[in-house]
């Protein structure tokens, strides 16, 4: 196996430096569009068959180091008993959004392996078909994203009324994060029993929380999860627009943090003090827009991250839809000779 990913993920000095890229898996490539084109996300993400081609079809056109596993968010929250639709174009809507204690109450216990059984079905099919040539990368929302989504009912960009049952009723905030946090575990757990070789946890939303307030309403919550799943596979922790929270993230225990591009990844190295990994952290629109422009900034973050253990070369979010397939795979082999030549 090509373990690059992996030793950078546990601070071992790799070959090169390894990439991989959020989203890789999707809507910008031509396979998934013509794929695509008669079914809906969640009708690929529930087929264990297509799922897992959407992965390798990634990875085989990109040479990147690492795949992950093609799902949603959203998923394991059926099995919880919340209804939801992903709308093109806008994201998940829920029908009935969770905003009491009788509706917290309500809430049953994932039973992963019953309720979302295709998602393991399709790693079992991924991990086949690449063959033991790049590691697998699992993943969850993290709590406070999820119950964003449950509240809010839909994508929200100030997240009001999640803000609001926070400060207002924190009694049912807690109890609802509690209920994330086991249903979360549960779902990564059995992820990495089916062989997953590292998780990621996507807390996109929590960016909007003041320090103070990420520390009394959410810090413990993702806290456990990393401590649930130490000792096994590496565990990246995921959140854009936050760097006021990223010395909170490091406490929590990730041994990679992902960071977008609003912060200079000198100053990600310097404030994890080294106690993480760092993966980042390109605009998506500098992918998007290719050029001089793109290059010279792959250069930068890696100049910034010379001498440094865990790197990790990525996008500071995901790919976006209309980004050509070729500059991506032109800055996998870049990352790939400019830090061979360094060794």
């Amino acid at each position: 196996m090509n373990t690059t990913f992996l030793d950078a993920c546990n601070k071992k000095e790799p070959l090169y430096t390894p990439v991989w890229f959020m989203r890789q898996a999707g809507r910008y490539l031509p396979s998934y569009r013509a794929m695509k084109a008669n079914r809906s996300v969640m009708e690929i993400a529930k087929d264990p068959a297509l799922a897992s081609q959407v992965v390798v079809d990634a990875v085989k056109a990109l040479d990147v180091d690492a795949g992950i596993i093609f799902a949603d968010i959203m998923l394991p929250l059926e099995g919880m008993g919340v209804e939801f639709k992903i709308e093109e174009n806008v994201g998940p809507v829920v029908t009935r959004p969770i905003r009491t204690p009788d509706d917290v109450s309500s809430l049953r216990d994932l039973s992963p392996e019953e309720d979302v059984g295709y998602v393991f079905d399709g790693i079992d099919a991924t991990l086949q078909k690449l063959d033991d040539s790049v590691p697998l990368i699992g993943f969850s929302g993290a709590p406070f994203t999820l119950a964003g989504y449950m509240i809010e009912g839909r994508p929200s960009r100030d997240l009001e009324k999640t803000k609001q049952m926070m400060y207002r009723d924190p009694e049912t905030w807690h109890r609802l994060m509690s209920a994330l946090t086991k249903m979360v575990v549960a779902y990564l757990e059995v992820q990495v029993s089916h062989g997953v070789d590292a998780v990621q946890l996507f807390d996109s939303w929590v960016g909007c929380l003041s320090p103070s307030d990420y520390q009394k309403y959410v810090f413990e919550y993702t806290k456990t999860i990393m401590r649930s799943l130490g000792g096994g596979v590496p565990r990246i922790h995921f959140c854009a627009n936050s760097s006021s929270l990223l010395e909170q993230f490091v406490e929590t225990g990730p041994d990679v943090l992902s960071v977008d591009w609003r912060l200079p990844i000198s100053e990600a190295w310097r404030r994890s003090m080294e106690r993480a990994g760092i993966q980042g952290n390109l605009d998506p629109v500098l992918a998007l827009a290719g050029g001089e422009s793109m290059r010279r900034e792959v250069g930068d973050i890696l100049e910034q991250s010379r001498g440094h253990l865990g790197h990790v070369f990525s996008l500071g979010h995901g790919v976006l839809r209309e980004t050509p397939p070729e500059n991506l795979s032109g800055i996998v082999k870049s990352v790939h000779a400019a830090t061979r030549l360094r060794a």
